[in-house]
């Protein structure tokens, strides 16, 4: 359990770092004074003061916050601040400086998955048959396990992706599939047909299919520098859209609010990735940033979506929230965080207790 809770500590305190560097970056570009850069909360452990700034860390590391001058608009200001004031900023400005946490939540994921596909490469699972379903579409062509599909269609393959690829978007139509087969090229005629699968979010999706699973057989693939960056944005990309999904998912009542989970799964699951490599506890600190980016950008008063949401209601109508408003919005954005976190805590001692 312990080096579990080391774990959850190292992977907060990147997450934590970047994002609030992000905001902190901005606002410094922007002439916004900074009173103090937090990670954690609560009593101050150790920091320095430099200028203005007080960089600390804090007793409770489940957060941060970066302290601008002027970052309430009902705050007092010494008339020589307000040069320096984040409220007194236009509010494009103070958009910028609020968005830009999440953004570098984004941009540590592309960052990470660059570094790993530029070290490891590029994992790719060969189009090798191996258990062929009995009765299905590429037994009855011929198809047996040890075949390797090189063209489909005239098409040449070299991924099991783009074999799955060509037979998901055949419509069924009969697919020409050249094997090699013992140093001989064969070519064998299947029709696809269509099968009830479960994806990801448990909903009955309906694709073409051959009836094969993979072998398991992959090579390694080198990326140059621009190949690794393209990966990496598209790695991003990637789980980004699936997170988005899952969340609108889950207010649809699609998946369980079971999934959730909070400090204790995350440390648990830190835990598991650190024993297995610094490959996969990267990895794991990527997913868990974009979800932290997503997660910020909700329309919840105290998030960041909450802050930029007053701020584009702002741009629109000319005149900032009036600050009743935004104290009750607040108020209620406190109270659905609380309920949110003790519910996930639930969840998670549930899990790991009763399961």
């Amino acid at each position: 359990m312990g080096f579990s809770i080391f774990a959850l500590i190292i992977v907060l305190g990147i997450l934590i770092f970047f994002h609030e560097l992000g905001h902190y970056l901005v606002a410094r570009y922007f002439n916004v004074g900074i009173e103090k850069f937090s990670l954690g909360f609560g009593p101050r452990l150790v920091g320095k003061t430099i200028g203005i700034t007080d960089y600390r860390i804090s007793a409770i590391p489940l957060g941060g916050y970066v302290k601008m001058v002027g970052e309430e608009p009902d705050a007092d200001i010494e008339p020589e601040n307000i040069p320096i004031s984040f409220t007194h900023k236009r509010v494009s400005k103070r958009i910028c400086i609020v968005a830009a946490g999440p953004i570098f939540n984004v941009l540590l994921a592309v960052i990470i998955f660059f570094f790993i596909f530029q070290i490891t490469g590029l994992t790719i699972l060969k189009p090798s048959v191996g258990d062929v379903v009995e009765d299905g579409p590429a037994y009855r062509g011929g198809l047996i396990t040890g075949d390797l599909i090189t063209a489909i269609d005239g098409t040449e393959v070299a991924t099991w992706e783009d074999m799955a690829k060509i037979i998901i978007a055949s419509k069924g139509n009969t697919l020409t599939i050249s094997v090699r087969r013992n140093d001989e090229v064969r070519v064998i005629k299947v029709k696809p047909e269509t099968k009830i699968y479960k994806n990801i979010f448990n909903e009955d999706v309906e694709r073409y299919v051959i009836g094969i699973a993979a072998a398991g057989d992959t090579f390694k693939k080198n990326l140059n520098p621009f190949q690794a960056l393209s990966e990496s944005l598209t790695q991003t990309y990637t789980i980004t859209v699936l997170t988005i999904k899952g969340v609108i998912k889950l207010l649809q009542g699609a998946i369980s609010p079971k999934t959730l989970g909070g400090p204790i799964m995350i440390a648990q699951m830190a835990g598991e990735q650190a024993r297995e490599g610094a490959t996969n506890l990267l990895f794991f600190i990527a997913l868990i940033s974009i979800n932290l980016a997503i997660l910020n950008i909700l329309p919840i008063p105290v998030l960041d979506g909450g802050h930029l949401l007053f701020f584009f209601i702002e741009a629109v109508s000319g005149r900032p929230v009036s600050i009743r408003v935004r104290e009750i919005a607040q108020q209620a954005g406190i109270f659905v965080l609380i309920l949110l976190m003790i519910y996930v805590f639930y969840n998670d001692i549930a899990k790991v207790f009763f399961s």
